[in-house]
Order: structure tokens, then C-alpha cells, then sequence
């Protein structure tokens, strides 16, 4: 039997294509390199955010030197910071923080937070110096950091002022300060900034013709003309010399090569103020007064471009104000600079002896007593004379009695006693007020001692008797001055 093949139509013999073999095993072997690129990390997975990058050393501390310049020296501080967090074995960057650290504290206006940025500042300098013990820059800024600490009011305690206007702890710091700087010298005899910073140390010591031949040193270097810091100095030398407007022209240098520093034009502003309440003529003197509130609008302003919030300047036109006798203008000022730092008692102190001069004597109460005893949040805003709508105020604490507030102390209770009435009687506070300066043996000073029996007196009057204390030591007319505002 013939049994015939089957024909192609129904049936098609299988034959294997070796081009799809050779595609399907690339696939295979491309699967296997990706899924182990993938588990080692060669290869990235899909759809991964992309890294943030670093930013370097540089990159922070250019941003903080512009931002020093540009005057906003809290972003100044922060940028150096984050540049030391980089790199903490940068010893010109630790520098470089402190020495802004330092110029900051000039914008403070209590004496705890100025000690805090100083101690900040000397925490940094000492760092660069232990990364780079043989650099000259290192120990010139070092001896400028030591200079700005030996400030009697922060390191003094009150009971070392009460007898003396300066204390071993002011002392140690200046002899330091002086070290620091011969030793710049001597790795760097040609160092710029060491030269101008010891002039500076030798100021506070008062040693005033050294100061002015270091500074003129300085001055004869060839970046002296571009150096702020030279020009401030020379500055402080002709200010303790009592040549304000020589001062105020080394002040004007400076500030053309850093003009939105506002410290500089603060100190300007001050000398300025300084010739006028020294001059005789009248005329001359609102001229100089009009130029002194120039400079620290100029401050105000620089702020306010910069979006920093810094009471000072209206502190600094608030007291020039109060002494053309404009008492209504320098109260707006203040409360100006409380809205800026509603819980400063230190500000509240200065509104109440404005409202004590322009013998408002109602509302130098409650200011007073913020600054000197504390308030609560709702007596803060009947200080500041009312708040703002949505501003429930600032609960504010008292500052101790020391020589730099003993003057808000002694208004205080003078007002006190001499608005005490048999049916509104203010003196329990006033007498106790009296007492704790007398203990502290406030009361040798003469004017001190009028004002406590004058008060006594008046309350005696009422019905109350004086509080009887024991005089622990005496105190010399300087205690009378309350912190400085330039």
C-alpha cells in the first residue's frame, strides 16, 4: 500500500530560527547584569530623588564675609557656623566667627546677652588658637576678642564696683589682651590688625600716647586703607584723646569701606552728639544734634533694608531727643525700639526716665516697674503706653540692682514716694526699694542719699516708716550711669 506524504497545505515541518534564540538569551544576560548592577549599587534604581549637594567650606565663608559687609551680622554668624561644621579644623574660619561674634555684641543692649556673644566669641577664638597656635592673625584677633571681654560691667561683680571702678577679673583680661598681641607681633611684626588691636588694648589701659603710636603704625601699612577695623580704632584712639571730629572722620572712612556696618555710624552719631552737648552756641549745637540723628537714622534704615529688627538705633535717637528736650519725640523712639524687643527691661528703664524728664510721672511708674521689679504681659503693654491690636504683650523680668541700673532704682522709688497720698500710698515699695540700695551701700553717693531721704521724708509724712538696712560698702558718683546707648 502507498501511503503519499502530507502536503504542505495542512501540515508545515518545525524549524527553529537561531536569530530569536541569540535575541532571547541578550535579554537574559542583559537582566542579570541589570538586576546585579542594581543590588550593588552600580546602578541607580529608578525614580531615586537626587542628592542635595554639599556645599564647601568656601561657598559659607564668602557668604559669611558678604554678609558681614552687607551688615546683617546674625546671617553673618550663622553662615561662619555652618562653614566650621564643614570644616572644624579651619582655624581662619573659627577667626573669622569670632571676630564677627565680637563686633555683634556692640548691637546688644543687656549686659547678659552681651556677656553670652562675647563668651561665644572668645569660646571660637580660642578654638582657631588651638588649631594654629603659631599664626600671627589668629592671636591678633584672639587679643581684640580678650579686649571686648574685659568690659567691668559684665566680669565685675557689683560688690567689686561699689569700692572700685574696674576689678581683677578686667585686669587678667587687658594683660591677656596685651600678651596675645605682642605675641602677633612677634610671629608678624609687619601684622596690620595686630597693630591697630593693640592700640585698642592699650586705650582701655590707658596708656594713651602707646595707643596713638601703634595706631599710626598701622595706619602706615599699605591694606591699612582697606581694613575697617584700622580706621575704627584709629577712631577710638581720637576719641579717648577728646577728638571728636577727627574720630568722626576716621568713622566716616570706615564706613566707606563697610557702609551698612551700623555700629560705625552708631559711634559716629555719638561723637557728633558729644560736640553738640559740649558746645556753646545754640545754633551750633542743634546743627550737630541734627547730624548726630542723621547717622543713627541712617542705622535705622540700614536695618529696615536688611529686614534685622534691631532696637538700638531709635534707642540711640531717642536719647538724642532727650537731651535737646524733646521728650515727646524721644518716648516715641523708645517705644519704637520696644516693639522690636518687647521683653528688654533694660528699654523699659530708659522710656520710664523719659517719662520722668517730661515729668510724667504716672506713666514713668509702670515703665519702672518693668524694668525694675518685672511685669506681667498685660502691664508690659500699659508701659509701652498700649499695644497693638493682636499683640497681647511680653511678660518682662527685672534687672538686679547693680551699678549699671541702680539710676532706674533710684527714679524709681523717687516717683513712688513723691506720689504717695494717705488714700494712694505707694511707699511700702518705695521704702523697700531705698533699703536694697542701701544695702548695697549705695547710699555714700550724695545724690543717691538725697534722693533716698527726700523719699523717706514724704513717706514719713503719709505714715510709713523707713525700712532700716545696714550699709554693706561704698560706692563711688560713677555707679550713677545706666547702660550706655550710643
Amino acid at each position: 500500500m502507498n501511503v503519499y506524504p502530507r502536503r504542505e497545505l495542512f501540515y508545515k515541518k518545525p524549524r527553529t530560527n537561531i536569530y530569536r534564540l541569540f535575541f532571547l538569551m541578550v535579554l537574559i544576560l542583559g537582566g542579570i547584569w541589570l538586576i546585579r548592577g542594581v543590588d550593588q549599587g552600580e546602578i541607580e534604581r529608578p525614580f531615586t530623588a537626587t542628592a542635595t549637594p554639599t556645599r564647601s567650606v568656601d561657598s559659607y565663608a564668602l557668604e559669611g564675609d558678604a554678609q558681614f559687609t552687607a551688615g546683617n551680622i546674625d546671617a553673618a554668624i550663622t553662615a561662619y557656623r555652618e562653614a566650621v561644621r564643614v570644616d572644624p579644623a579651619n582655624a581662619q574660619i573659627w577667626a573669622n566667627l569670632a571676630r564677627v561674634q565680637t563686633y555683634s555684641s556692640a548691637l546688644l543692649t543687656t549686659d547678659p546677652a552681651r556677656l553670652a556673644r562675647l563668651t561665644d566669641a572668645l569660646g571660637s577664638i580660642d578654638e582657631a588658637a588651638r588649631l594654629a597656635p603659631d599664626d600671627s592673625t589668629v592671636h591678633a584677633i584672639r587679643a581684640f576678642v580678650l579686649d571686648w571681654n574685659a568690659n567691668a560691667s559684665l566680669v565685675c561683680t557689683a560688690e567689686e564696683l561699689a569700692v572700685a571702678p574696674t576689678c581683677d577679673a578686667v585686669i587678667g583680661l587687658l594683660t591677656e589682651a596685651e600678651q596675645e598681641a605682642v605675641r602677633a607681633l612677634q610671629l608678624d611684626n609687619q601684622n596690620t590688625l595686630a597693630l591697630a588691636f593693640y592700640a585698642e588694648i592699650l586705650v582701655d589701659q590707658q596708656k594713651w600716647n602707646q595707643a596713638e603710636q601703634y595706631i599710626l603704625q598701622a595706619l602706615e601699612r599699605e591694606d591699612a586703607a582697606n581694613l575697617m577695623d584700622v580706621h575704627r580704632v584709629y577712631a577710638y584712639v581720637l576719641e579717648s584723646l577728646g577728638l571728636y571730629n577727627q574720630a568722626i572722620q576716621e568713622y566716616d572712612k570706615a564706613i566707606l569701606i563697610s557702609p551698612n556696618l551700623t555700629f560705625l555710624y552708631l559711634r559716629a552719631g555719638a561723637n557728633y552728639r558729644r560736640l553738640a552737648f559740649g558746645s556753646l552756641n545754640e545754633e551750633s549745637a542743634l546743627a550737630l544734634y541734627e547730624k548726630s540723628l542723621e547717622y543713627f537714622q541712617k542705622a535705622a534704615q540700614i536695618n529696615e533694608q536688611l529686614g534685622v529688627l534691631d532696637p538700638v538705633p531709635y534707642l540711640s535717637i531717642a536719647k538724642t531727643y532727650s537731651q535737646t528736650g524733646d521728650y515727646f519725640a524721644a518716648a516715641l523712639n523708645v517705644q519704637k525700639a520696644l516693639d522690636y524687643d518687647p521683653g528688654n527691661a533694660d528699654t523699659y528703664g530708659q522710656l520710664g526716665i523719659v517719662f520722668h524728664k517730661s515729668r510724667n510721672f504716672e506713666g514713668a511708674i509702670p515703665a519702672l516697674k518693668c524694668a525694675v521689679r518685672g511685669c506681667t504681659a498685660a502691664e508690659s503693654c500699659e508701659a509701652r503706653g498700649g499695644c497693638a491690636e493682636g499683640d497681647s504683650g511680653t511678660a518682662v523680668t527685672g534687672l538686679a540692682l547693680s551699678p549699671n541700673t541702680l539710676y532706674y532704682y533710684d527714679i524709681y522709688g523717687s516717683v513712688l514716694a513723691a506720689l504717695s497720698r494717705p488714700r494712694q500710698n505707694y511707699c511700702q515699695e518705695a521704702l523697700q526699694i531705698f533699703a536694697e540700695m542701701r544695702a548695697g551701700g549705695y547710699d555714700s553717693n550724695p545724690n543717691i542719699a538725697f534722693d533716698m531721704q527726700s523719699g523717706e521724708t514724704i513717706c514719713a509724712q503719709v505714715g510709713v516708716t523707713p525700712i532700716v538696712t545696714t550699709t554693706s560698702s561704698p560706692v563711688t558718683n560713677d555707679a550713677m550711669t545706666p547702660t550706655q546707648t550710643p
